[in-house]
């Protein structure tokens, strides 16, 4: 059956068209996302749920969204997006943060320029029929040192626009490496230095509970006299109460701002100050970025319904297509390990340790802890999945530790995982091979060769002769069939294991028959989820 999307918000119809050309069943309903209850109503009806910023999607809406798996807002914002609920859902949460990088990064060097030479004052005194050339006296840009916070995808357009102006560049970025920061032709500084030296202070990076205030009065005192500010990024990065107050007593000259602390911003210190330019959050407002987001959006979108791909995901590792097709079969070994490891143990988890070995180190370990968490916390949930497995390891305080290393071992590549509790470590290991299909390859360090069924069968045991007859007999006499199985011990006379392959779930009372003979310390049922 065809995934199915509701677009509960305006976005282009080229964008709906995309999800239509790629196979997935769209309902267009743009007007939806205003009216909480109706989208409360069918919003179980989806597999995902394509939203501008009308769309609030609550904890309550998420709790009606049984078969909802991704949520993708066309834009950068999600504060519209009750993103930790979608979390514990398993609802992955994308954006599109480069679908709008030049129109955000082009209007605030356009506030730059309004800022500087005081435009919209100078065209509101020119519209009343006023003639005051020398009321509107501005400065040059060039040869102006701009001081840029956050040099990332935006920031970084910035600073090649300033750059084409002759304007000196320095930023501020704790991410931002030497060499890159030469490849741009920027300055790389602290915040003190670019506080101090810049002529034009612009702001690049998400709000966060470092970079809050991160212009606050004791960083605005710091600044260069006369300076002036552009925030084309977030509201709340700068105390808007202290630039107020440095704006009306000379130490800052002027300031432009398009984002504010609280938006719809109908009041704030900043308003009727002279030489403060302030327009309504439109910095993605042209026709090119708000299209090009929508079919970011839809594109994401349909390659994660359709092909597992994870694009710009707020709350889940990416993963490409190119990566998906490759670690497919990786991802469900990860989940396989970490269902045997959920389904063995019954005492509480501390944590969990992942050793990658040879090719497989060198892929997206993010993704393959994500899936091997699922599979351990899927034995007591069974709604888990890549998502919010990570959230509930977090929560119950489980220890997540990851070893990278190069091939040391007969196979290209391995995986193993190990568990920890109070009371024993349990550790498996497996591998892909050639044909794609995951294989056991070593339990409680017993090497075996062991294929992945629905339903298996684990047992423990004295390496005595006899066992293979038992498990035969038993199994058979139950008319249980067996389409493989696999043995191994420690050593002669130690410790010894058996994996059997079972055509269908063995009863309850074949169970009983296995413990009733007193060879096996374990029996163990296990079933793989291997669609």
């Amino acid at each position: 059956m065809a995934p199915k999307v509701l677009v509960s918000d305006k976005l282009s119809e080229t964008a709906v068209q995309i999800f239509r050309d790629r196979g997935v069943e769209v309902d267009y309903l743009p007007d939806l996302g205003k009216d909480k209850d109706k989208l409360l109503d069918v919003i179980g009806q989806y597999d995902g749920l394509a939203i501008r910023s009308a769309t609030k999607v609550t904890e309550k809406i998420l709790a009606a969204a049984g078969n909802l798996k991704v949520i993708g807002r066309a834009g950068i914002g999600v504060d519209n997006v009750d993103i930790p609920a979608a979390s514990k859902k398993g609802v992955i949460v994308m954006n599109t943060p480069f679908g709008n990088s030049v129109t955000t990064a082009e209007h605030a060097i356009a506030m730059m320029f309004a800022v500087a030479r005081q435009l919209p004052e100078a065209s509101v005194s020119t519209h009343a029929g006023k003639w005051e050339k020398n009321r509107f006296m501005g400065v040059e840009l060039f040869n102006k040192t701009l001081g840029v916070i956050g040099a990332g995808n935006i920031g970084s357009i910035v600073c090649d626009r300033a750059l084409g102006l002759h304007m000196k560049v320095v930023a501020y970025d704790p991410f931002l490496s030497e060499e890159r920061a030469k490849a741009m032709g920027v300055t790389k500084v602290e915040l003190d230095e670019l506080l101090a030296r810049a002529d034009f202070i612009t702001l690049h990076v998400p709000l966060t509970d470092k970079t809050r205030n991160i212009l606050s009065a004791e960083n605005i005192a710091k600044t260069k006299k006369g300076v002036r500010i552009i925030n084309c990024a977030r509201g709340g990065l700068v105390d808007e109460g202290a630039l107020a107050e440095a704006l009306t007593n000379g130490q800052v000259a002027g300031a432009a701002f398009d984002v504010f602390e609280v938006e719809p911003a109908t009041e704030s210190p900043l308003f009727h100050l002279p030489n403060v330019v302030v327009t309504p959050h439109l910095g993605a407002a042209t026709t090119e970025a708000q299209e090009n987001v929508a079919l970011q959006v839809a594109e994401q979108m349909s390659d994660y319904l359709l092909t597992g791909a994870v694009q710009n995901a707020l709350n889940m590792p990416s993963v490409t297509a190119e990566e998906a097709a490759v670690m497919g079969p990786w991802l469900k070994l990860a989940q396989h390990l970490g269902a045997f490891a959920g389904q063995l143990t019954d005492e509480p988890i501390k944590a969990i340790n992942v050793l990658y070995d040879g090719c497989v180190s060198h892929m997206n370990l993010e993704a393959l802890n994500c899936a091997a968490i699922a599979g351990i916390m899927a034995a007591t949930n069974p709604d888990v999945n890549m998502v919010s497995a990570p959230i509930i390891a977090r929560e119950r305080g489980v220890k997540i530790a990851t070893t990278r290393q190069e091939k040391g071992g007969v196979f290209e590549g391995y995986m193993k995982l190990t568990v920890v509790t109070d009371r024993r470590e349990r550790s498996i290991a497996g591998t892909v091979f050639s044909d794609g299909k995951p294989r056991f390859i070593q339990i409680k360090g017993i090497n075996i060769d062991a294929e992945i069924g629905a339903h298996m069968l684990y047992t423990t045991n004295e390496d005595v002769p006899g066992i293979i007859g038992t498990l035969g007999h038993t199994l058979g006499n139950a008319g249980v069939n067996i389409a493989n199985f696999t043995l191994g011990r420690a050593a002669q006379g130690g410790d010894a294991i058996a994996l059997l392959y079972l055509d269908e779930a063995p009863k309850v009372e074949v169970l009983r028959a296995l413990e009733a003979t007193g060879k096996f310390s374990q029996v163990k049922p296990l079933v793989f989820d291997v669609a």
